[in-house]
C-alpha cells in the first residue's frame, strides 16, 4: 500500500473513532444540547467519507502536471461552515436561540464557503496567474472569517458570562493556529512553490485536519460538558431576566 493511502485510510480511521466518541457523549449531554453533538458527529463522519474516496483512489484529477485533491475540498465546504457553527454556538452558548444573530451565522458561513470554493478554483488553475489570484481571494476570505470569529463572536461570548468568554478565546485561539496551516501548506507544497512533495502534503493534510476537527470538537464539547453542568444555560438566563 502507497505511502499516501495508507495515510488516507489512517485518517478514516481517526475520525470513525472520534464520531463514535461523541455519540458516546450524547448519551449523557451533561447539560449540552444535542445539536452540539449532532454537529460534531456529522464533521468526522463526513470528513471520513472523503477521505475513504481518496483511499480508494477518487477524488482527484491532474492540472499543470500536478494532483489535485477535489476531494479535500467536498470534505472542506461541509466541515469547515460546522465547525465554525459549533464554535459560534459556543459563543452563544448563553444568548436565548431567538436573540442569536442569523445574519452573523450566515455571513460566517458565506465568507467560509467562499474560501473553500476560491482554493478549489485555485487547485484547479492551469496558469499560475490565475491560481495564485484565486489564492487571493480566498485569503482575502479567510481574512473575513478571522474577523468574524475574533470580534463580533468574541465580544458575545465575553459579554454573556465571564467564564464563557475565557473558553471561547481558548477555541478561537486553539483554531485560528491551525486554520493559518492550511493556506500555508497549500503556498508551499504542489499547489504553491513547491517546496515539499504530495507525501509531505498528505501527510500535513491528515495531521492538521485530525487536530482541528477531532480535536477541535473534543475540547468545545468537554468545556461545554463541564460550564453547563455547573451553570446550565436556563438557570443562567433566570438570572439575566432577574438582573434585568
Amino acid at each position: 500500500m502507497e505511502t499516501q493511502t495508507l495515510l488516507h485510510w489512517l485518517y478514516v480511521a481517526s475520525m470513525v473513532g472520534g464520531a463514535l466518541l461523541f455519540w458516546a457523549w450524547s448519551r449523557n449531554p451533561k447539560g449540552v444540547p444535542q445539536y452540539e453533538y449532532a454537529i460534531a458527529m456529522m464533521i468526522p463522519i463526513w470528513s471520513a467519507l472523503a477521505y475513504m474516496g481518496m483511499g480508494l483512489g477518487q477524488g482527484k484529477t491532474e492540472v499543470a502536471g500536478q494532483v489535485t485533491h477535489y476531494a479535500r475540498y467536498i470534505d472542506w465546504v461541509v466541515t469547515t461552515p460546522l465547525l465554525l457553527l459549533a464554535l459560534a454556538f459556543t459563543a452563544m452558548f448563553y444568548t436565548p436561540k431567538d436573540e442569536r444573530s442569523k445574519s452573523l451565522l450566515f455571513s460566517l458561513v458565506a465568507a467560509d464557503v467562499v474560501m473553500i470554493v476560491c482554493g478549489l478554483f485555485a487547485d484547479l488553475s492551469e496558469s499560475s496567474t490565475a491560481r495564485w489570484m484565486w489564492y487571493t481571494c480566498g485569503v482575502g476570505a479567510f481574512l473575513a472569517v478571522l474577523y468574524l470569529i475574533w470580534v463580533p463572536l468574541r465580544r458575545i461570548a465575553a459579554d454573556s458570562d465571564a467564564e464563557l468568554g475565557s473558553i471561547y478565546n481558548k477555541l478561537v485561539g486553539f483554531l485560528t493556529l491551525l486554520w493559518f496551516s492550511y493556506p500555508t501548506i497549500w503556498a508551499l507544497g504542489p499547489s504553491g512553490i513547491g517546496f515539499f512533495n504530495q507525501t509531505t502534503e498528505t501527510l500535513l493534510f491528515v495531521v492538521v485536519p485530525f487536530f482541528s476537527k477531532v480535536g477541535f470538537s473534543i475540547m468545545d464539547l468537554q468545556y461545554l460538558r463541564d460550564l453547563a453542568s455547573r451553570k446550565p444555560a436556563h438557570h443562567h438566563e433566570q438570572q439575566r431576566v432577574a438582573l434585568g
